[in-house]
């Protein structure tokens, strides 16, 4: 339940790796009046958002938008390309992996988990090897999380295409980019992925509620034997009337107006600037993590998240105890750990709408954390920081 009795002086630091903060321009832009979902403003605004997100996915191939979470979209890229008793292959890279294999077992499909230890991305040489022995071709689609928000770890998703392609193999390639689309380069054409799924929270700078599909020719050559029950998530639906602008049901016309102006920053920054910004935040960062004398979550430095930096709690510190110290102290939310790494990991998010400025106080807002929490580190991570971006 929220206070009503106290109310902290200056903003609050929303450093978890999405929701994100959102631009007063897109606040902006989200708060006008609605207008009719059928009439041809909408028509114009529908028709923008969908080409501007296929500059984002870097597809020339179709994309569409639901009013839904990410969990929607991976829901919609299951059901759309598969069938009852299919065999999937997924990597245990994370919380959000695990989650996405749930929701496909859930579904009736029968799920080939490869186990991993959470600090590493996907290996191909083991998507190569299973699809390799899976001389029968029933394993039909090949399911991965590009950047796992839960433990800062990015995946190479051009590497397990080559290792598909390597063993000759007809499986589709799904791929979650929910906290990474917006925040690291990314590319559904020329990395030859059949479906992308993605959320609006977080490197978009949107509220919650947007999330999309974007669908390579294969995939939709899949929907059409595809027999999983769909209704609210039919590709067929959205396509027939996308092209005009329009939705099969009422869409999220608020959020549209937001996407739009976001899609507007980021072409106006430029998504090369925009990558190149998201990789300098993250190594400062990692910089002031290692000068305090903290270890990062994440093992292969070539795997280090662009979008957030999970660190580990020393000595068996407690990370909640860690968080919350930090929230009433500071005003600032730090993500927390999840599933297997509960209370044993904080997750400092440095994507969307961020700045030096922001990084800086994000990290002074830690380091004056840990020595309020009484948790052994080394001062200088700050410092470490701004040495970095000043030079």
């Amino acid at each position: 339940m929220l206070s009503l009795n106290a109310h902290p002086s200056g903003r609050h630091f929303l450093q978890i790796p999405g929701p994100t903060n959102v631009p007063d321009r897109v606040l902006r832009a989200i708060d006008q009046a609605t207008i009719d979902h059928r009439g041809p403003q909408f028509g114009e605004l529908g028709r923008a958002v969908l080409q501007g997100m296929k500059a984002i996915f870097k597809t020339e191939s179709d994309v569409v938008i639901y009013p839904a979470s990410g969990t929607g979209a991976w829901e919609a890229a299951l059901v759309n390309t598969l069938s009852a008793g299919d065999r999937v292959l997924m990597v245990e890279t994370g919380h959000f992996a695990a989650l996405w294999k749930r929701l496909a077992e859930r579904l009736g499909l029968v799920v080939t988990f490869v186990p991993g230890d959470w600090r590493h991305g996907v290996d191909p040489r083991v998507i190569e090897q299973h699809l390799r022995d899976d001389a029968a071709h029933s394993i039909k689609a090949v399911c991965v999380v590009h950047n796992e928000t839960a433990t800062g770890v990015t995946s190479d998703i051009a590497a397990v295409r080559i290792a598909i392609d390597a063993a000759a193999h007809p499986a589709l390639l799904l791929v979650d980019t929910i906290s990474s689309l917006g925040s690291v380069d990314y590319a559904h054409d020329a990395w030859g992925v059949d479906v992308t799924v993605a959320g609006s929270q977080k490197g978009l700078m949107l509220p919650p509620g947007l999330s999309f599909n974007a669908i390579s020719a294969r995939a939709l050559a899949a929907s059409e034997q595809a027999s999983l029950p769909r209704a609210y998530w039919d590709w067929r639906d959205m396509l027939a009337v996308n092209p005009a602008g329009y939705f099969p049901y009422t869409p999220a016309t608020n959020l549209l107006y937001g996407l739009h102006e976001a899609l507007a920053m980021l072409q106006a920054e430029g998504l090369d600037r925009v990558f190149a910004r998201h990789q300098r935040h993250a190594e400062a960062t990692r910089r002031a993590v290692q000068a305090w004398g903290l270890e990062i979550l994440c093992l292969d430095p070539a795997r280090y998240s662009p979008a957030l930096t999970a660190v580990m709690m020393p000595g068996g510190a407690g990370a909640d105890a860690f968080r919350k110290v930090v929230l009433e102290r500071f005003n600032m939310s730090l993500g927390q750990g999840l599933g297997k790494m509960a209370d044993k990991i904080f997750r400092i998010g440095h994507l969307g709408d961020f700045n030096d400025l922001t990084l800086c106080g994000t990290l002074a807002g830690v380091e004056m954390g840990l020595a309020a929490a009484g948790v052994p580190h080394r001062s200088g991570g700050v410092q470490a920081a701004m040495d970095y971006l000043a030079a």
